[in-house]
């Protein structure tokens, strides 16, 4: 017996090291495809202002880019190839989702001789880009599906939402590129400008709570640099402007230059993110391999560490404790019949579950255009509070706009909310006193 625990342990551990071996390669995945979303990124909005513009603008610079591509194509094909190796733990939905994209691209592929010949409008070739890297960007999710260790799960979290947010603001490049370029500025545009910007929001706001100190320092030091000023004011120009009015065209270069930096900002994060994770995968496999070479020190802690439900029947059993409700494990696929409907029980969760996705998935279409409102009379707030200080005490929009900043990360509060705290503010508070003036205690 005790020989057959020793060989049960001893498997476990195996197969935790090779799930961990398994991860490694799919890290390596996700950089890859995470080269190739910031690749399609750079060409997406380089053929905005292309198409937008008339030929005029970037043309060198769209070629470059969709140059740039094939590569990280070929790279991306062959490691997608390795996946169909049974050993390698693949599921059905990770190759499907695999074999959709790389058809995916090769459609893309087709569509860039419309856009050099600009037979293609830049909305659509905004929309054919971004399609692709939805994709993409689902596939990274599904390869970062992994529960294997806390450590690991934790970083995988703030990666994915890194991911999501640099998305958004690559499509906010590519749409602001195209309004700026075009001259003219359209009601379904601005909604799209302030839905991308509450996208990013939200998504690096969760990055920010998993990242690794050194990253949530890195990230928070890009939040106080003159080129976020710069997007705000340009982001001011997209989102106030009258509807069907004219944008000044030559803004178009600035505009994809600043969001450019702020991306690839993302993207050394992105990378530094990576590189952390391999770290740490290559640190726990490590500590496989040494718990293979101790057989005892596992038995000793299979003993010490028994299954959780083990210690919820313990306590029902304690003779020094009243009972309470007896500890049942919520088992999923049971075939016991529900008393209601006659159903079995896994099929009542089923479709419970089906139900559930379904409502949330109307509740926040139905809420979509109302954040979008709601983020845009948030940002008319902030600007007023900067134009409130600026004229107050005399700064420049830039200072201003830090001053901002810095209180509301110093209070951990929202950047509106400390705007409405600065617009309620009275007049005299931001007079300097004189000598005959009381002082405020």
């Amino acid at each position: 017996m005790q020989q057959s625990v020793s060989d049960l342990v001893l498997r476990a551990r195996q197969l935790e090291r090779e799930a961990l071996e398994h991860l490694a390669q799919r890290i390596a995945l996700a950089d890859v495809i995470g080269q190739l979303i910031h690749a399609l990124q750079h060409e997406r909005g380089a053929t905005s202002i292309y198409l937008a513009s008339g030929g005029e603008r970037f043309a060198s610079v769209r070629q470059e880019a969709a140059q740039a591509i094939g590569p990280i194509t070929a790279t991306l094909q062959a490691l997608c190839g390795a996946q169909q190796v049974p050993a390698n733990g693949a599921s059905a939905q990770m190759l499907s989702l695999m074999a959709w994209v790389l058809l995916d691209l090769d459609m893309l592929e087709e569509l860039r001789p419309q856009m050099a010949q600009r037979t293609l409008t830049a909305h659509d070739a905004v929309a054919a880009f971004s399609r692709v890297i939805a994709g993409l960007v689902e596939l990274t999710f599904e390869v970062a599906d992994t529960h294997l260790h806390p450590d690991i799960s934790r970083l995988l979290v703030g990666f994915f939402h890194l991911v999501q947010g640099k998305e958004a603001a690559g499509q906010e490049r590519a749409v602001g590129a195209q309004l700026f370029a075009s001259g003219s500025c359209s009601e379904a545009q601005q909604l799209r400008i302030t839905h991308l910007i509450d996208a990013q929001e939200r998504s690096l706001q969760v990055f920010e709570e998993f990242a690794e100190p050194p990253l949530r320092a890195q990230w928070q030091h890009s939040q106080l640099t003159p080129q976020l000023v710069l997007l705000e004011r340009l982001r001011r120009t997209l989102c106030t402007a009258r509807h069907g009015g004219p944008l000044e065209q030559s803004l178009s270069e600035a505009w994809f230059e600043v969001c450019s930096e702020r991306i690839t900002g993302l993207w050394q994060l992105q990378e530094a993110l990576v590189q952390c994770l391999r770290q740490t995968c290559a640190r726990l496999i490590a500590v496989a391999e040494q718990d293979l070479l101790d057989s005892e020190g596992l038995l000793r802690r299979l003993r010490d560490n028994p299954p959780p439900h083990t210690h919820a029947v313990q306590r029902f059993f304690d003779p020094t404790v009243r009972p309470g409700t007896a500890p049942v494990l919520p088992l999923r696929g049971e075939a016991t019949q529900d008393q209601g409907t006659g159903m079995e029980a896994s099929t009542v969760s089923g479709l419970m579950e089906l139900v559930h996705t379904q409502s949330e998935r109307l509740a926040g279409m139905e809420l979509e255009l109302d954040t979008a409102r709601r983020a845009m009379q948030e940002r008319k707030v902030i600007e007023r509070a900067k134009g409130a200080l600026m004229s107050r005490l005399g700064l420049s929009e830039e200072v201003a706009y830090r001053a901002l900043q810095k209180a509301s990360m110093d209070h951990n509060r929202r950047l509106v909310d400390v705007a409405h705290a600065t617009l309620s503010l009275p007049d005299c508070f931001f007079q300097t006193p004189t000598s005959n003036a009381p002082v405020a205690r």
